[in-house]
């Protein structure tokens, strides 16, 4: 499949880290890009990856429609999406409304109403969307969410999910600082856009269930800082469980330890970013039990996203990237080929996680300005 960029010039971060998931499985390759609102620095850039000069594009308005022009089996297959917050809405409308499949970093877009839009521009073409909630690819968060679909724990009544990072402790003026920290390109919440959203992403994905209401308490600890940077929010759930969310940017030494914890009636699920191969269960009447990747019997979702063997050779960040990526070739060539996808390459994050994304963001900002103790989850 034949990939376009819009963004991820030089000096960027996320870019490379899409490139490099993108390409590791010989599935895609970047024939095209728009790596800058700058177009000599778009031009740098795509002349530092080999790319023609002729597919090297001053912007995606530009790249999109003369991609457009170009045969099939030579134009791009699809764009993916790298820019900051503010820039995802524009390409990906773009794109959509030219016949071009999306791949878009996350949160989809900077607003909820942007969001919408989106999803039903998605909905109206039935062209394929994926979101890179990258933590969704790691093969013990399938079995953590295969095991709950198949009703092990029995109902789940308590999730505890936290990312502590502590790179924004102090202040902070470099690329990824200034615009992740700038209402205008961020969005509406800082810390919670940026992190909170994908322990909420995880929290809803792993259990299947989705939050109802929430009572926020989010913190600017930097001065001057404009938008959070540590975020308490207390989850309810559609069937009545019960919820703990913790994303701090200011958890001084942390790294990105994201971890969830989840509770039923019959037992528990712990997992850790930061030590992916391993899930751990807990039981009321037997030992705990660790599932590794790799290791014994595990189920269809978790085997056909495990990639390194033998067991025992770590699997991380850019290796679950890396099954968002190759899940969403696989069906887009099924697609274009008229035929039916393996169901388990399927799975990737859609255009309605990224409402659900945008909503939570609007939410939980909200409920830490409401005097109400409970704040009603936006739809």
């Amino acid at each position: 499949m034949r990939m376009g960029m819009v963004g991820g010039g030089h000096g960027a971060f996320i870019g490379a880290i899409h490139r490099m998931a993108a390409a590791l499985d010989g599935e895609i390759e970047l024939v095209c890009g728009a790596f800058s609102s700058d177009p000599e620095r778009s031009k740098a850039s795509g002349a530092a990856l080999y790319l023609p000069s002729n597919r090297v594009y001053p912007d995606f308005q530009t790249m999109i429609l003369e991609e457009k022009k170009l045969p099939e089996g030579e134009r791009m297959d699809f764009v993916s999406i790298v820019t900051p917050n503010h820039m995802h809405f524009p390409p990906a409308k773009m794109a959509l409304e030219n016949g071009f499949a999306v791949v878009c970093d996350k949160p989809m877009t900077l607003d909820l109403s942007e969001a919408k839009e989106l999803a039903a521009l998605v909905e109206r073409t039935g062209l394929l969307f994926c979101l890179t909630h990258n933590y969704t690819g790691y093969p013990m968060v399938k079995q953590a969410r295969d095991m709950i679909r198949r009703g092990m724990l029995g109902k789940i009544r308590k999730i505890v999910v936290e990312y502590p990072q502590g790179w924004l402790s102090t202040p902070v003026h470099n690329k990824q600082a200034d615009w992740r920290t700038d209402p205008k390109r961020s969005g509406a919440a800082g810390c919670m856009g940026d992190i909170g959203t994908h322990a909420e992403n995880l929290a809803e994905y792993i259990t299947g269930l989705k939050i109802t209401e929430m009572c926020a308490d989010l913190s600017t600890f930097v001065e001057g800082r404009q938008l959070d940077d540590d975020g308490n929010v207390l989850l309810r759930f559609d069937n009545g469980a019960k919820g703990i969310l913790h994303a701090s940017q200011i958890s001084a030494g942390e790294e990105n330890d994201l971890n969830i914890r989840i509770y039923g009636e019959k037992g528990g699920l712990k997992w850790r970013q930061m030590e992916p191969n391993t899930l751990v269960a807990v039981w009321l009447d037997q030992p705990q039990q660790i599932y590794r990747t790799g290791v014994g019997a595990l189920s269809d979702a978790a085997s056909k996203h495990i990639r390194i063997p033998p067991a025992g050779h770590p699997e991380g960040y850019l290796e679950a990237f890396a099954n968002l990526y190759r899940n969403f070739a696989i069906t887009l060539r099924s697609r274009l080929k008229g035929e039916t996808p393996d169901p388990a390459f399927l799975d990737f994050p859609s255009a309605q996680d990224g409402v659900r994304g945008l909503a939570f963001i609007e939410t939980v900002v909200e409920a830490n300005q409401s005097k109400e103790k409970w704040y009603r989850m936006k739809s």
